[in-house]
């Protein structure tokens, strides 16, 4: 059964971005796994997840707290840990989390390309909202570290 445990940047880094590399397999700058892991450690928020089985990071979550609404990011399950219900355990996992700081509405955002997630999310009883998401990237802080 797998453990889920916050995330250890001493421990888990290595793993997180192989894992991330994996499920997402990012393409742009700014969503580099390095560069994601520094910008979330540097908030500090305690929540960003990990899924462990025999020390083996097999997936994560990252959630996000603006003291109004949470948001959930990166919910990734190792292809090979699939279908044994870790994803869920991973969404609950930061669901109460989030509930426990007082959040009353958790977001997440659905890439075009990955829209065969959304019977996962609704699952759990997530539903799509009439909304046009929009984006602005500030080049200036895409800067990959070192890897």
């Amino acid at each position: 059964m797998d453990v889920i445990t916050h995330y250890s940047d001493e421990h888990h880094r290595t793993a997180v971005m192989t894992l991330w590399k994996i499920v997402f397999g990012y393409e742009t700058a700014h969503h580099t796994p390095s560069l994601a892991i520094d910008k979330k450690l540097a908030v500090d928020d305690g929540l960003f997840f990990v899924a462990l089985a025999d020390d083996e990071v097999t997936g994560t979550v990252l959630a996000g707290y603006d003291g109004h609404r949470g948001w959930l990011y990166s919910v990734a399950v190792h292809p090979a840990h699939r279908g044994k219900g870790l994803g869920a355990r991973l969404v609950h996992h930061a669901e109460r989390a989030l509930t426990q700081l007082g959040c009353m509405k958790i977001n997440l955002q659905i890439l075009r390309a990955n829209e065969g997630v959304t019977a996962f999310y609704e699952a759990l009883g997530y539903s799509t909202e009439p909304h046009i998401s929009m984006g602005k990237k500030i080049e200036s802080n895409i800067v990959p570290p070192d890897v």
